[in-house]
């Protein structure tokens, strides 16, 4: 028996039984989209949000869904998914449980292309404070359908965060806006929308995928491109090594740095203002890492 004909079994057995507790269950497919959740059911009493993916996750590039997850599923009263490609699973779920309610966070969000021809579009949309605010109100609306009696207070939780979401990307257009047309190198392809926001280019990027080990003859090519740039400042991220760009760096003369696309974070206690938080840090970083490179 397949590994999918397993878990739709399974999520149909688990719908066939009671559902411990009476909460209403919000559940999210990854850290950036739960980080939404938890401000829009923020005080609601009756209402739990919870991440499918573990906090340590980080992106679902080939994510494959667990016996786990698929129980999380078969006891949520909604799904809040990503969307733009980011969970590839969703056909398996669909099958397993045809009954849940998904929604899909990228509705109207303008869509990038790809660049590593494994999807059609960039699904790393939150990158984007102006992205959230659509993805938020898109997010809000499905929520007000699955629990009607809650729409109000999630109304008011949306309109709160989207005030704070626009302080957010104003602070950041203000901070970024004296390096406009600055080049950067990223880990992989997690920030172009920021970039694109922002006024900053994407000149190349280190690794088309998170764990991509490059080849010596790819190191080669990224060192002659780094140096054809100029040598700007190249941007790791915290959840993956960094030797590739330590590599680069030590051959170029380039500064390497730490962005955080923010798809990891602490399981418990999580503060409301988590992406605010990590958006203001990678502020931080950039002003300090382009201002050196003046």
């Amino acid at each position: 028996m397949t590994r999918i004909v397993s878990l739709i079994l399974l999520a149909l057995l688990l719908l066939a039984l009671p559902l411990a507790g009476s909460a209403e269950v919000v559940a999210s497919s990854f850290y950036p989209i739960h980080l939404l959740a938890l401000n829009l059911v923020d005080g609601i009493d009756g209402v739990e949000a919870r991440c499918v993916a573990a906090p340590q996750t980080g992106c679902l590039h080939d994510y494959q869904l667990s016996a786990g997850d698929m129980r999380a599923l078969a006891e949520a009263d909604v799904f809040l998914i990503n969307g733009a490609d980011m969970e590839s699973y969703l056909s398996h779920v669909f099958e397993a449980l045809p009954e849940l309610r998904v929604v899909d966070a990228s509705a109207d969000v303008p869509l990038l292309p790809s660049e590593t021809g494994e999807t059609a579009y960039n699904p790393h949309i939150w990158l984007s404070p102006a992205n959230v605010r659509i993805m938020i109100r898109n997010l809000a609306a499905g929520l007000a359908e699955a629990l009607p009696g809650h729409a109000e207070a999630i109304e008011a939780n949306r309109a709160a965060y989207d005030a704070r979401l626009e302080k957010l990307d104003a602070e950041l257009r203000e901070g970024l806006a004296p390096f406009s047309g600055a080049e950067i190198i990223t880990f992989h392809e997690a920030f172009p929308y920021f970039a694109e926001a922002y006024g900053l280019r994407v000149a190349a990027v280190i690794a088309r995928e998170p764990g991509d080990a490059l080849s010596p003859r790819e190191i080669a090519e990224l060192v002659e491109t780094v140096r054809g740039l100029g040598n700007p400042p190249l941007f790791t991220e915290p959840q993956y090594t960094d030797l590739a760009a330590k590599t680069v760096a030590a051959e170029t003369g380039a500064g390497v740095w730490v962005l955080d696309p923010c798809v990891t974070g602490p399981e418990k206690d999580i503060p409301l203002t988590y992406y605010e938080d990590v958006m203001l840090e990678n502020l931080r970083v950039l002003e300090e890492a382009l201002g050196s490179d003046k």
